[in-house]
């Protein structure tokens, strides 16, 4: 396992990192609009059937009836295109999109007691997935980079302007707390090959009390999970996990499996299936002042690109993702191996994660043959949706 012993975060994982456009570059100025029956919110609510990242933009739309403004104003976003310039992958134009989704545990305001550490406004990365949406917006394929895996980190500008020269053979995750979501993004688009659409950040504080606010979310554990550093201590058995609870699994990687990031993985798979399950299910929609608490939970939680910026841009990509059901999502954790000179490190098997990018690429399913035989983390199957 890293030898770093803190807790680590799932973002479910993320917090904010670098500066963000307060005025909220590319939100929607209006506001107005008609106020939407309680039922047709309901309706609307109803349909989310996508993970933690689709489930927060939905309950964010949501509440699009209820104090627009106030919701437009919570959300974070930048812009990649200016950050990034113009050298970025083509984008492919065959109906998918792809969305990269951050965890980070920055160290600063309300956060600072979930992530532990010091309070010096420093953050990490510790969960990245790349959804990929098929042409349809049907289904979708979900590749987790393991945040210990040893990349080439391109040169890149940070999201405070800064420059930052190329750095080989360093953990993915140095590439946000290096230069933020910038670096983040284009570190996964150089390794991938594939343009990102759009990003997602969810911060802890923002995640705990999202599932405090959904009213717990109920998993099964096929063995007791017990890990004090990540506060987290749950028998055998189904439960449903508070905020705080459901952090802990997501991060937790010392009580379950061999103690490395893929079996944290495996792990934050599962709950998020169970997520869109509670998400799903929930009852409480019907009630227009809870509908509320829920989208200005998910919109503080959330950082985007400037694509999203808006409740109205959340909203209609959200509709997209309506067809997109946890039954129809395929989970799979990048192709690595262990690296022979640290144990702690895992290194991308470039054969098979080369199949992988271009099943994507060519909107076609993730071939099996393509995560046969690579690193696991020993937790498949720990913890199940109830």
């Amino acid at each position: 396992m890293p030898a770093d012993s803190t807790p680590d975060a799932v973002t479910p994982d993320p917090g904010p990192a670098g500066p963000r456009s307060p005025e909220g570059s590319g939100r929607d100025a209006g506001g107005g609009g008609r106020r939407r029956t309680p039922l047709g919110a309901r309706r609307r609510a109803l349909r989310l059937t996508s993970w933690i990242a689709f489930g927060i933009l939905l309950l964010g739309g949501a509440g699009v009836g209820y104090l627009y403004l106030k919701l437009n104003g919570n959300i974070r976003s930048i812009d990649l295109d200016q950050a990034l310039g113009g050298h970025r992958p083509t984008d492919v134009d065959n109906g998918s999109e792809d969305i990269l989704v951050l965890g980070s545990d920055t160290r600063s305001g309300g956060n600072r007691k979930l992530g532990g550490g010091t309070d010096d406004g420093t953050a990490r990365s510790d969960t990245a997935m790349i959804v990929h949406v098929y042409d349809g917006h049907k289904r979708a394929s979900v590749v987790s980079v393991p945040r210990d895996t040893l990349v080439d980190r391109p040169a890149c500008t940070g999201a405070d302007g800064a420059e930052h020269p190329a750095a080989p053979g360093v953990m993915f995750n140095s590439a946000y707390s290096t230069g933020g979501v910038p670096c983040a993004v284009k570190t996964v688009e150089t390794m991938t090959g594939i343009r990102m659409d759009h990003f997602l950040e969810v911060d802890f504080a923002g995640f705990e009390k999202l599932v405090d606010e959904l009213g717990g979310v109920k998993v099964t554990t096929a063995k007791a999970i017990d890990d004090p550093d990540s506060h987290l201590d749950l028998p055998a058995g189904t439960h449903t996990l508070d905020g705080g609870q459901a952090l802990g699994l997501v991060r937790t990687r010392h009580g379950v499996g061999d103690g490395s990031d893929l079996g944290r993985i495996q792990l934050q798979q599962a709950f998020i299936k169970a997520l869109v399950t509670r998400v799903k299910q929930i009852g409480v929609l019907t009630s227009p002042k809870k509908l509320y608490d829920l989208a200005d939970t998910a919109t503080r939680a959330v950082t985007t690109d400037s694509g999203l910026g808006s409740v109205k841009d959340l909203v209609s990509f959200a509709g997209g993702l309506k067809g997109v059901s946890a039954q129809k999502m395929h989970m799979v954790t990048m192709p690595v191996r262990y690296d022979p000179a640290n144990g702690n490190r895992v290194l991308v098997d470039e054969a098979k994660a080369a199949q992988v990018w271009a099943a994507l690429k060519g909107d076609r399913a993730v071939p099996a043959s393509a995560t046969e035989g690579t690193a696991a983390g020993e937790a498949s199957g720990v913890v199940s949706g109830s």
